[in-house]
């Protein structure tokens, strides 16, 4: 089988670097491509690295991103032109810049997730379950944990955690999102989802959903210990996403949840 020409946006951050380094493993890939949003004379396993220009990706099969918004939107915006297909892994998107999404998987296949790991994906499925089988007796928050050097809160882990909960009570996440807390040591349930970030460390990412009656509380959680569940998520997403036509998928999707 032909190996797929890989291009990583974002190579010089965390991600990008744990990115080339799980491809350069991957008899699936081949890596063609190395980008920033800035001008680095520099190389990476004799790669140049290059802006995010229709030059820079056209000699690639497939993209994974592990940007900014902002960059994630130039980036499609050239993926579109030049039918290339894109795996998101940036976090952090407002409510326009996910409808920009959706309009450019209308021309390309897109995989967007907020995290690539099977072990939270699996959360998330169990998430929305849990708030399907219980009645509205029960009030729900999530707890989540990152490296002091994340920016935007609550994590997109968070947020799709968020996402298996609305969806199983049948309602719209933008509705639903409470309050947002940042570094407390403890946080209120309340009618809506309430959120809690913290930021210490190089914590890689903990994640906690609780739902309480009052009388009793079920708590769902993961962690994880090594970014490598990342990227190798992200390049299982890549291969899998080679086959299909233009549409906004999810990891659910390539794992086949009932």
């Amino acid at each position: 089988m032909r190996k797929i020409n890989l291009a990583i946006s974002g190579c010089m951050g965390r991600m990008g670097q744990q990115l080339i380094k799980s491809s350069k493993k991957n008899k699936n890939f081949n890596l063609k491509t190395l980008t920033e949003d800035r001008i680095l004379n520099k190389k990476i396993h004799g790669i140049k690295l290059e802006l995010n220009t229709d030059k820079a990706f056209k000699k690639t099969d497939i993209i994974i991103d592990f940007t900014i918004p902002k960059c994630t939107l130039e980036i499609l915006k050239i993926a579109s032109k030049l039918k290339k297909k894109v795996v998101i892994g940036t976090t952090g998107f407002d409510r326009n810049q996910e409808n920009q999404i959706k309009k450019y998987s209308k021309i390309i296949p897109i995989l967007k997730a907020g995290n690539m790991s099977l072990g939270v994906n699996l959360l998330m499925y169990l998430t929305e379950i849990t708030a399907k089988s219980l009645t509205d007796d029960y009030l729900c928050k999530i707890f989540e944990v990152h490296h002091k050097h994340k920016k935007d809160f609550p994590s997109g882990t968070a947020l799709m955690l968020g996402k298996g909960i609305a969806d199983g009570k049948g309602k719209n996440l933008y509705n639903l999102i409470g309050k947002k807390y940042f570094n407390k040591k403890s946080f209120p349930y309340g009618d809506k989802i309430n959120f809690n970030s913290l930021r210490k460390g190089e914590i890689i990412g903990e994640h906690e959903v609780k739902f309480s009656s009052g009388k009793e509380i079920i708590t769902l959680n993961h962690e994880a210990f090594d970014r490598a569940l990342y990227s190798d998520g992200a390049l299982t997403a890549a291969k899998w996403l080679m086959k299909k036509k233009p549409g906004l998928y999810s990891m659910r999707d390539l794992l086949d949840f009932s």
